[in-house]
């Protein structure tokens, strides 16, 4: 893994658009069926959009119905983290890059196989790079 990149508060503002900080600096959440990603179909893999870091790789990728784009699992376990949020009167599990902390979004135990699991991430926190 590469090493933790830490910025200030004005350099991520300066690098990032209004979204793309609201959502992934300050742990906002995108509109459903809004961001650029949650329909894509091509092949590819989604990075980080604060630091580059490959997060999801296409061929996890699946159609929810959520709104937001979601992954079974991971291109690798520790490219990203977990916390604990209870923001909202809720409790859900946070999924944060691993490199930068940035917020990507949430993951839920109603995926499909082979983990169960559902990394539902907001498209304002990813880049995606097609594949051939």
């Amino acid at each position: 893994m590469a090493e933790k990149i830490i910025k200030s508060d004005d350099e991520w503002r300066r690098m990032l658009t209004q979204e793309q900080y609201e959502v992934a600096r300050r742990k906002g959440t995108e509109r459903a069926f809004t961001g650029k990603y949650w329909d894509l179909h091509e092949t590819g893999v989604y990075l980080c959009v604060c630091c580059g870091n490959e997060l999801f790789n296409s061929d996890t990728k699946y159609d929810s119905g959520c709104g937001w784009p979601s992954f079974y699992a991971p291109q690798a376990e520790e490219r990203v983290e977990t916390a604990v949020d209870r923001s909202y009167g809720m409790m859900r599990t946070e999924v944060m890059c691993s490199r930068c902390g940035a917020h990507l979004g949430h993951v839920f135990e109603d995926g499909p196989r082979p983990t169960g699991l559902r990394y539902c991430m907001n498209s304002a926190s990813l880049n995606f790079v097609k594949k051939d």
